[in-house]
């Protein structure tokens, strides 16, 4: 399984799912990692990335996904995915389950103004607001929450998800059985 913890930028994705990753032992992987030098120029100017941009870096996330997947089965990632066309994509990679950071503008701009990115301004907040399509079905967790807090919320909303991929299969069209 994949769990992608997401949100605007400021919302503590890469925070929350690097301490979540090493809460269920699994790889973590950022998507800003995959941002072509384009896109991270553009970004740098302060020019907000339109759906061509992100199309080509969602692709090059998703083929980090499958290796990642391949080698140890899950895989934490931390990506903005603010619409749901960019969680359709990334859901190319394999069974996902997304968490919501959910703050309001005015937190996360406050925290803008105290961290360095080493390419995302404070100035392209709005933008990510103005794309952010808000998830029905993900794990919603509130920013203004201790990390470890947010952390042992998302693992109890998996819980019982992750108790139904751990189960060995009960369908015998998905295991293989030598009868007679």
């Amino acid at each position: 399984m994949i769990v992608v913890v997401m949100g605007v930028s400021g919302s503590g994705k890469s925070t929350v799912g690097a301490a979540l990753a090493r809460a269920l032992g699994w790889p973590f992987l950022d998507a800003d990692d995959f941002h072509p030098p384009q896109n991270v120029a553009k970004m740098a100017a302060g020019t907000p990335l339109t759906d061509d941009d992100r199309w080509p870096w969602l692709d090059r996330t998703v083929d980090a996904l499958r290796i990642a997947i391949a080698a140890h089965g899950n895989a934490v990632l931390a990506c903005s995915a603010l619409r749901h066309a960019y969680r359709v994509r990334l859901g190319r990679a394999g069974a996902m389950r997304f968490v919501h950071l959910r703050g309001d503008s005015a937190t996360i701009a406050q925290r803008l103004a105290t961290r360095q990115h080493r390419y995302m301004p404070a100035s392209l907040l709005a933008s990510q607001f103005a794309t952010l399509e808000a998830p029905d079905d993900a794990i919603d967790v509130d920013v203004r929450a201790s990390v470890d807090a947010q952390v042992a919320a998302i693992i109890a909303a998996l819980a019982p998800v992750k108790a139904n991929t751990d189960a060995p299969p009960t369908d015998r069209r998905a295991i293989r059985i030598d009868e007679p």
